[in-house]
């Protein structure tokens, strides 16, 4: 595919974004802005598992941390700007990360994912029991939603969903184009090596906790921008998004979509969507859906769809040249 062809498929692409909500209406809006939300959270999974090597059981605290820290600011600051609000619920969950990265980051890939299970659900525990601070159990909810604009000059709504989708889209949107970025750059080649011999990079003079730290502090803020939208997209966050069984969806995602490839965990956040969708109209077993495909993907296609797309099309490729 040349550069030309490219060029014209994301116009599309952009123009499908545009007028998407005119088309299909605000039920659906709102269901891509889901999809979009669950594929910012796979994606700075992805940057750990598929491009580092290191399998986090406990992500979703960076999530509740963007998400909460969000909240709590809209709910004790009176006239606080919405992208202020944002890079606050940014800033939260890069806290969070830089105050664990010395100690994980020098520990063993089992290790690691270990450890990121109980600071998980020490962090579920403490959004339950500090119920002045994180509403416990109800949550913390009906908080102002900002509009977003310049005072005097511009206002723009963010309680209609139409206008939201447009700012979730902006910048989820700018979010993931950053997270490509970073993987087409040197340091996306270091985090790979990182991946596949860590030794040879030791060897080569790279320093490895640094560049672990600094992988791992864009991984979390980046899930604290989604959990930042999610909480302004629902207007409530409870403690369930802290909680183990919400760091194991986007992993599910990563399988299902590739692991190690950039658009992979976007395609799995799009088929657990759909799939979400479509089952909730016949049974509400959604769980049980998802873990009979989950088990056939691991079976029959372990490197995900992006795997056996790859594998049919170099079947293809060969057969051509025969």
């Amino acid at each position: 595919m040349n550069k030309k062809t490219k060029w014209i498929l994301w116009g599309v692409f952009l123009i499908f974004l545009i007028v998407y909500p005119l088309v299909f209406g605000i039920y659906y809006t709102n269901v891509f802005v889901t999809f979009t939300i669950a594929a910012l959270f796979s994606v700075s999974v992805n940057m750990l598992l598929g491009f580092t090597g290191f399998l986090s059981f406990g992500h979703a605290m960076f999530f509740g941390a963007g998400a909460y820290g969000t909240a709590i600011a809209l709910a004790h600051i009176k006239g606080l700007p919405l992208l202020i609000s944002v890079f606050i619920g940014f800033m939260s969950a890069v806290l969070l990360a830089l105050i664990l990265a010395p100690l994980v980051v020098r520990l063993s890939v089992t290790a690691f994912a270990m450890i990121h299970m109980a600071f998980g659900m020490l962090m579920y525990t403490l959004a339950l029991k500090l119920r002045n601070i994180t509403g416990g159990e109800d949550g913390i909810g009906g908080f102002p939603i900002p509009s977003f604009g310049v005072p005097g000059i511009f206002s723009i709504d963010m309680t209609d969903p139409t206008n939201f989708y447009y700012f979730a889209m902006a910048i989820i949107g700018f979010t993931l184009w950053i997270l490509w970025f970073i993987t087409k750059t040197p340091f996306g080649c270091l985090m790979v090596g990182i991946r596949d011999n860590a030794k040879r990079i030791d060897y080569l003079g790279f320093k490895l906790p640094q560049t672990k730290g600094v992988v791992y502090l864009i991984a979390g803020g980046c899930c604290g921008i989604a959990g930042s939208i999610f909480a302004l997209f629902q207007n409530l966050i409870s403690a369930y998004e802290l909680h183990i069984m919400h760091s194991f969806t986007p992993i599910m995602m990563i399988m299902v979509g590739g692991v190690g490839s950039y658009f992979g965990p976007i395609l799995g956040a799009g088929i657990f969507t759909m799939l979400g969708e479509l089952t909730t109209r016949y049974t509400e077993r959604v769980e049980l859906v998802i873990g009979l495909i989950l088990i056939a993907v691991i079976m029959y296609f372990p490197l995900g769809c992006i795997g056996f797309y790859h594998y049919l099309k170099t079947k293809y490729l060969k057969r051509k040249a025969a």
